[in-house]
């Protein structure tokens, strides 16, 4: 525990939670300069050292036997940046090629009961998205019709980045059920 043994006393062997305290109070700004020099945002480092603590609150034991605590902080926050990244790319790939195939869909202005549809569709949406919960809702509208980033939605509404994204997610999922019922 180099670094970290001279502030406790040479009896008391501190228990996983406090060490895990100790640590990240000790390397918080370390941690967070290693995410930050490949995150694109220093909000986004700091929610990722945020996700880091809270994921390691569940195991803190797994600190123990690590030689050097602020090496493993490094890396795991690191890590935890590039699975974000990932995610992202995923989402926005995802997203993107649904909205591209929306857009390519012709429009056939011949048929009645295609405007029918589509204005029971509207319906649907316009329910749906009345029915989330107010937060979800707040940051699927300046997304989705605002087009603010999740980083700015992030800051507006003073959220993590990461809780933007859990509400799109959840928010989308209910939109598309939803239209699917409708079928």
């Amino acid at each position: 525990m180099t670094g970290l043994s001279d502030t406790m006393p040479d009896s008391a062997e501190p228990d996983g939670n406090e060490l895990l305290n100790r640590a990240i109070e000790a390397y918080y700004s370390d941690v967070a300069k290693a995410v930050g020099r490949r995150s694109p945002s220093q909000n986004s480092a700091l929610d990722i050292v945020h996700d880091l603590y809270i994921k390691l609150s569940s195991q803190p034991e797994v600190l123990r036997d690590k030689r050097s605590i602020k090496a493993f902080l490094c890396r795991a926050a690191v890590n935890l940046g590039i699975d974000r990244y990932r995610r992202e790319q995923f989402e926005a790939r995802l997203f993107t090629s649904m909205e591209q195939e929306v857009h390519q869909v012709p429009a056939s202005s011949e048929a009645p009961d295609n405007r029918l549809e589509t204005e029971a569709r509207l319906r649907v949406l316009c329910e749906a998205i009345g029915e989330l919960p107010v937060r979800r809702r707040a940051v699927f509208i300046l997304h989705r019709l605002h087009h603010l980033t999740p980083d700015e939605i992030a800051a507006r509404l003073n959220i993590s980045r990461n809780m933007v994204d859990r509400h799109l997610r959840r928010a989308l999922t209910h939109c598309l059920d939803c239209l699917l019922q409708m079928d």
